[in-house]
This record gives structure tokens, sequence and C-alpha cells, in this order.
């Protein structure tokens, strides 16, 4: 009688263990700091290009396997943004290579200011000049960047693809496990006056201080990868050398602590949020600890496992600008006493002269990942205000986790509230986006429509 209860609790047992181990898993790190002066990203008032570093900055892969050998790709990067056209193309690559369609493929910037400039693109010539569209860049020197640029990526993404192929071979069994930390810093930017909406603190402004935690273990139980998330712009320092800025400190801070582990960082619907106190450089790495200190809390925090099953949806859909500007206001726009008005004015009429027409709606990226039977990952594309998040999960079932800054660098994307209210992020913004101009503010309706295609989609999921 013993030896049969014995012999099933082994059994038992045994099943248990594969049952934890159906997921398989690996985490790469590629070290993407530049080795020579690049114009950076973030801010429009900057005279030269960044050189040095303060931080290293990274681009990180976490390879998941479900039981039937469904497989998902997170690449996470300390930039700005994420090109639509690198997305593409990288995309295109793994499909090709590997058998991992685009919907299977998970791109998220970190958003630090302290990246190199990665939306430089070649310049057309109307006539025989140069679009105005690189800010401070002197006109004899684009071209020079420009190639530096696409040099750049095309390096980055050979490397990535490197990694990932690597990351196939080292699969190993591992258990995936998803929890919630907490994080205080991040606090609402936009401060409503009378007259005017300020870039300023707004305590009473909503805000979302989730630090979504999955971390994945090897049969040994050791941390493979922690993918970690925080609605907040990364947007401590302002200075002329490369850094991840706090969502990098974090990521150093918890692979110093779990040696062998990759940390990845995912920024959340933080459009509208600040880290602060900010602008002093030592608030940086405090605040990365304060990040590492909440994502520590939420390994331990009753972590639930998640079952072995991927399943994914991605749709492009047309978001369309509001009533576009007449020549007339373009030629009075151009000749504007404010700097950024009068850029994006001439920028707007030569792209004008060049096409012939404005744009009128814009491709935009949204994912859904469904992670085991109730962990939703929402991905969108843009800078994305923490609206999304907070009514996203609350209207959809289980765990959801909701991330801006995908698969596209688009600019801001307010939610209907922020739309109405104006300001920088309801609109203001749109002028500073490089590449082909926006012709003004997105069309009333932008909510319902993402909203609306999320839902879509985790539908299709079921």
């Amino acid at each position: 009688m013993f030896h049969r209860i014995f012999f099933l609790f082994v059994v038992l047992f045994i099943g248990i263990q594969n049952a934890a181990a159906e997921w398989k898993a690996a985490a790469a790190k590629l070290n993407m700091t530049p080795t020579e002066p690049m114009w950076m990203s973030g801010y429009s008032s900057r005279k030269t290009p960044g050189s040095g570093k303060t931080t290293e900055i990274y681009a990180k892969v976490l390879l998941l396997e479900d039981e039937r050998k469904t497989r998902l790709v997170t690449i996470t990067f300390d930039l700005v943004g994420v090109p639509q056209p690198f997305r593409l193309e990288l995309s295109s690559a793994v499909d090709k290579q590997f058998g991992i369609r685009p919907a299977n493929l998970f791109l998220n910037a970190s958003h630090t200011h302290s990246g190199p400039m990665v939306r430089l693109v070649p310049p057309f010539r109307p006539g025989g000049k140069t679009r105005p569209a690189y800010a401070n860049i002197p006109e004899n020197e684009i071209d020079k960047y420009v190639g530096l640029t696409q040099a750049y990526l095309a390096k980055l993404q050979s490397d990535l693809l490197d990694e990932i192929a690597g990351c196939i071979k080292r699969l190993e069994p591992a258990k995936v496990q998803y929890s919630i930390g907490r994080c205080g810093f991040a606090m609402n930017r936009r401060l409503i006056m009378p007259t005017r909406i300020l870039n300023s603190p707004n305590p009473d402004g909503p805000v979302d201080h989730d630090v979504p935690v999955l971390q994945v273990r090897n049969a040994k139980k050791e941390l493979l990868a922690i993918l970690f998330g925080y609605a907040c712009h990364n947007t401590v320092l302002s200075y002329m050398t490369f850094s991840g800025d706090y969502a990098g400190w974090a990521q150093q801070y918890l692979e110093e602590d779990h040696p062998g582990a990759i940390a990845l960082f995912v920024t959340g619907c933080g459009a509208d949020q600040n880290p602060y106190p900010r602008r002093i450089p030592h608030w940086a790495p405090r605040h990365g600890r304060s990040l590492a200190n909440a994502v520590e809390a939420g390994l331990i925090a009753n972590p639930q496992t998640v079952s072995s099953s991927i399943s994914t949806g991605l749709e492009y859909i047309d978001l369309v600008y509001d009533k576009p500007p007449t020549r007339e206001d373009l030629e009075k726009k151009a000749k504007s006493s404010n700097p950024y008005d009068r850029r994006h004015g001439k920028m707007s009429l030569e792209y004008l002269e060049a096409t012939g027409s404005l744009k009128t709606k814009h491709s935009y990226p949204v994912q859904a990942i469904r992670l085991g039977e109730d962990l939703t990952m929402i991905t969108l594309g843009g800078e994305v205000v923490v609206d999304y998040s907070l009514r996203l999960k609350r209207e959809l079932k289980g765990d959801v986790w909701v991330a801006g800054y995908s698969n596209d660098l688009v600019g801001y994307v307010p939610s209907e509230r922020v739309l109405k209210e104006g300001g920088y992020e309801g609109g203001g913004a749109m002028r500073f986006v490089r590449g082909i101009p926006h012709p003004g503010p997105w069309a009333p309706g932008i909510e319902e429509h993402i909203v609306g295609t999320v839902h879509k989609l985790v539908k299709g999921l079921e």
C-alpha cells in the first residue's frame, strides 16, 4: 500500500513539474550605445550631436515558446520610440527567417530622451531645396547624419536577428509567472489653468502606478528574465550623453541583484505623466531604484503561474486627422515668430509642394497578446495618455497590461478628454514630430476607434 501511494505521489510530482515546464524561454541583451556622435531624440532645442555615455543603452530580447510551439518575441529598446518602417522591416525579416508572424513580435521603446535620433529619413528636395525637418542640424550635415542613422538601424536590425536566432537555439524549459507591484514617482503633468494647460505637476490628475511584472524562471528556479512596466515619461535627464534614464537604471539594478537574469522595461501609457522630481541628475538612479524595488515586491507578491499558451492579434487602423490647414494657413504659419510653428509651416508647405496634398490619415498599430488564460497585453503605437490604460483595465477581463510606445513612433495619442482639452498632448505637440509632418491634431472619435479595435482583437483571442 505504501509503495502505491509513494508511486502515485512521484507520478503526481513529475506531472506538476512537467506542467510548470511547458513553456520554453530564452533572453538576450544587445549593447546599442552609439560609438560616435549622433543627434539625440526628444528635445528640439538641442544644438549639437550627443556623445559619450552616462549609462550604456540596450536592446533586449525575450523569446517565449508555448506547448504548441507558438513563439512570441518581445524586444525592448532604450530609444525614444520605434519607427514604423523599422518595425515593418524587422517583422518581415523575423517572419521570413524564423516563421514568427508579425502579430507575434512586440517592440517597445523606453522613451528615453537620452538616446540617438532614429527618425531621420532621407530628405526629399523639392525644387532642389532640402526639407527643413531636422531641427538644428546644419543643412550641410543632414546627409551625413541621415546616413549614420540608417547605418545604425541597419546594424541594429542585423544584430537583433542574430540574437533571436541565438535565443531559439538556447530555448530551455521555463515557468512564467505574473504579478503587480506599485511605484509612486509618476505624476500627471497636465495642470489646467484658466487660459492654458501647463506642463507642470498635477497631483490631482489621473495616474497609473501599477508595475506589471512577468518573471521567467528555468527548471532550477533561477531567474532568466524579468519583463516589467511603468506608465511614465522616461525624462529625468536632459543632457548630451547617452543614457537609459531612470528605466535604464532600474534594469541595471535588477540585473545586478539577480545575476544571470535579463531585465526588460516596457513603457506604459505615460504620455501625460512625468517623473517627479526631475532634471537633477541624481534623480535618475533614485527613481530607477524606486522602480526596481517595486519590481522586487512584484516578484514575491503572490505571483500567479501563467499557463503555456500564446494567442495574438494585430491590426493597423487609420487614425484620421481633423480638418487640414489651407495653404494660406501654412504660409502664415511659416512666417510665425514661434520657431517651432515656423518650422512646421515650412515643412508642411514643402511636403505639399512635393506630394500635391497633406496627409489625411495615419496607419496605426493595435496589438493584443494573450498569455495563458487570464493575462492580456495590449500594445498601442505612439505616446499614449494614461486614460487608455485606466479604461482598458476597467473594461477587459482578467489581468490586463497596457503598453504605449509600441511598434510605431507616431507622436501623441490623446484620449477624447485630452483631445477636447487641447494643450501639448491634445494636439500642440504635432508640430514637433519629424519626418512626414502631421498636418494638425487628430479628429474626434480617436479613442473609440482605438478602444473598439482593442475589444475586437481581444474577442478574437477567446
